[in-house]
């Protein structure tokens, strides 16, 4: 792995180390996924210590219809798109951490190995996954306000405490399962990629041990925006709810399901546009102010990642970049158990 940025020899056509770029990624299981424009890498350590990379060209639906990049709707399209990428790649590195077992198994009976999901499974779970969220998040917390408190017609009050509740839930989600090693596995190799694309955003070294001295609290990160989505819920949820009670005179449960609903993409849009301006503004103190409690829940979803993970984040940022073959790192079907070494900075 190279040290220096005037080493690479970029393949991505829409690569210009001249440029400034924004990247960004996800953690996976034992691994991470790194995007840039026009590619997608997903680097996952195997159990014998090796790396494997899947590598892709990418373009999202907002990339490829320019319509969609309106503001707001490039955010509303974009989240949606992001989820089916995110949950296909979480596949991916689950196949890849089963590989060892599975075909373990299929010496011993018999059996093939089983295969991934296919895009009718993907869609099922995209589906699923947009279903309870929204039951959780969106539907359970109107139900609560409904029954238990008694200001219905307040649109602010009601939808302030909504809100409270529905960052309650969440908060107390992710307090629940941090406490998981697998989970907090995990969030190791959230903080991993966090450092990855700082190191790449100020032009650093590309090597473990550098990467793992910067932060690992990221302002574009997707955990910042769940939270930027509660609060800017509270206010277009209250604006919709007061217009709303001006034209019906009052409000029901089914009333705010029917209208808060089909509502939740212009709330992601919005945030979206939220969490880009507030990216950019981050040396101002307002700027600050806007990042810091996104910033402050990054301590919960983020871990220190070790450098044998920073090295897998890394491994993933330059395939997606098109600066290292990502052929170098190829799946196989039986390998050697190793045992593995701690990386080193080269």
């Amino acid at each position: 792995m190279e040290n220096e940025r005037s080493s690479w020899v970029p393949t991505n056509p829409l690569y210009d180390p001249s440029k400034p770029m924004q990247v960004g990624g996800q953690a996976v299981l034992e691994g991470v996924m790194m995007r840039a424009p026009g590619s997608v890498a997903t680097a996952v350590r195997r159990a014998n210590g090796d790396i494997v990379v899947k590598h892709e060209p990418y373009a999202s639906v907002v990339e490829k219809y320019k319509f969609l990049k309106l503001p707001v709707l490039r955010g509303a399209v974009g989240l949606i798109d992001m989820m089916y990428l995110g949950i296909r790649t979480l596949n991916y590195s689950a196949e890849v951490a089963m590989l060892d077992l599975e075909t373990e198994e299929s010496k011993k009976n018999g059996k093939p190995r089983k295969k991934g999901q296919s895009s009718l499974a993907l869609a099922g779970t995209l589906i699923l996954a947009l279903a309870l969220g929204i039951g959780i998040f969106f539907v359970l917390p109107l139900v609560i306000t409904t029954n238990v408190f008694q200001f219905e017609q307040n649109a602010l009050a009601f939808n302030f405490t909504a809100g409270v509740i529905r960052i309650a839930i969440l908060l107390g989600y992710l307090s629940a399962i941090v406490l998981s090693k697998e989970i907090q596995r995990l969030f190791q190799f959230h903080g991993a990629e966090h450092k990855t694309v700082f190191a790449f955003e100020l032009s650093d070294r590309l090597d473990p041990q550098t990467v793992l001295g910067h932060s690992r609290f990221h302002p574009r990160c997707g955990t910042s925006f769940l939270l930027i989505v509660m609060f800017v819920a509270i206010l277009t949820f209250s604006l919709l709810d007061a217009v709303l009670i001006s034209i019906l005179g009052n409000l029901t449960i089914v009333t705010r399901l029917l209208t808060h609903i089909p509502f939740i993409p212009v709330v992601g849009g919005i945030s979206y546009e939220v969490i880009k301006f507030s990216s950019r503004h981050t040396a101002t103190w307002w700027g600050k102010l806007l990042i810091a409690p996104g910033l402050w829940l990054q301590r919960i979803t983020t871990r220190e990642p070790d450098l044998s993970q920073a090295e897998v984040a890394i491994v993933a940022l330059k395939c997606a970049l098109g600066l290292e073959d990502p052929a170098k790192y190829p799946l196989k079907e039986n390998l050697e158990t190793r045992v593995l070494q701690p990386v080193e900075s080269r």
